[in-house]
């Protein structure tokens, strides 16, 4: 009897995916079914600011603001390579001018400011264009007198190539906060993982409301960073949202499927 070879039918590439906490096989539709949730141990994933921006808000309802700034190497910074060179590869792979995504939309219909730190840009790092679009955020939200969101999932703080200037948008923002807070408006800071360094430091922990999605990395410094300082070892996990709960410095963790809801909640009970 004559075989007709065919080629062997492989599993296509993306199928499966491993979760890194509980290291099941899982696949990727259900976990993103979930908000690209775990379904095994409910580890949160990474997701871009795109797509927490449809977990959020209303769809269709987002207005972007200031999409055209970026970042134009005022130091001339070299390390490896050129900072504008640097810049230009992160556009191209992320699609993004930078690591900031800011505007208004609507959850379940109540209008709002929204912000959002995407890690995927240079570790989410806060340079002078990540603090200009969330300063003119804040302002708007303080002229529209409206709530204001920002999502934090910056994992590099501050950053280096742009010097001084980058660490000056930590002040600039909470200036703005500041002033935001003064006229009575609500800030629900939402930390992602992770946020760390001058994110931490200034705009994420300055919230009137401070949520975190479940196992998040916050803090300022790493651990090993910290070790290799001053030589202190510190708790084990002491850097978890779950951690920071319990000290007093989150107010809430709250499940990545459960957040759009509690923030309509918040916005809800706070104008009452």
């Amino acid at each position: 009897m004559n075989m007709i070879n065919r080629p062997k039918r492989g599993v296509p590439e993306g199928l499966w995916i491993q979760c890194p906490q509980c290291k099941a096989t899982i696949f990727r539709k259900e976990a993103e079914a979930k908000l690209n949730v775990c379904p095994e141990c409910a580890y949160h994933f990474y997701v871009p600011a795109r797509e927490r921006i449809r977990q959020l808000l209303d769809a269709d309802s987002f207005e972007e603001w200031f999409p055209d700034l970026k970042s134009c190497d005022p130091l001339e910074f070299v390390d490896r390579i050129p900072y504008s060179q640097r810049l230009e590869e992160e556009q191209a792979k992320t699609g993004m001018n930078d690591a900031a995504v800011v505007g208004k939309g609507f959850i379940r219909g109540r209008p709002v400011v929204l912000g959002i730190t995407d890690f995927a840009f240079m570790a989410g790092s806060m340079g002078s264009v990540v603090g200009e679009k969330l300063t003119r955020a804040i302002e708007e939200a303080t002229r529209m007198k409206l709530p204001l969101i920002i999502v934090s999932g910056s994992g590099g703080g501050a950053r280096m190539q742009e010097g001084i200037l980058s660490l000056m948008q930590m002040a600039k923002i909470s200036c703005a906060l500041g002033k935001y807070d003064q006229a009575g408006g609500l800030y629900i800071a939402v930390l992602t993982n992770p946020t760390m360094g001058g994110v931490a430091a200034s705009f994420a922990l300055q919230g009137d409301i401070t949520l975190a999605e479940p196992g998040a990395l916050i803090g300022f410094a790493g651990k090993r960073t910290i070790w290799n300082t001053v030589r202190l070892e510190l708790p084990e996990g002491f850097q978890t949202s779950e951690f920071l709960l319990k000290h007093g410095f989150v107010d809430r963790i709250v499940p990545r499927p459960e957040l759009r809801t509690i923030v309509a909640q918040l916005i809800d009970y706070c104008e009452q």
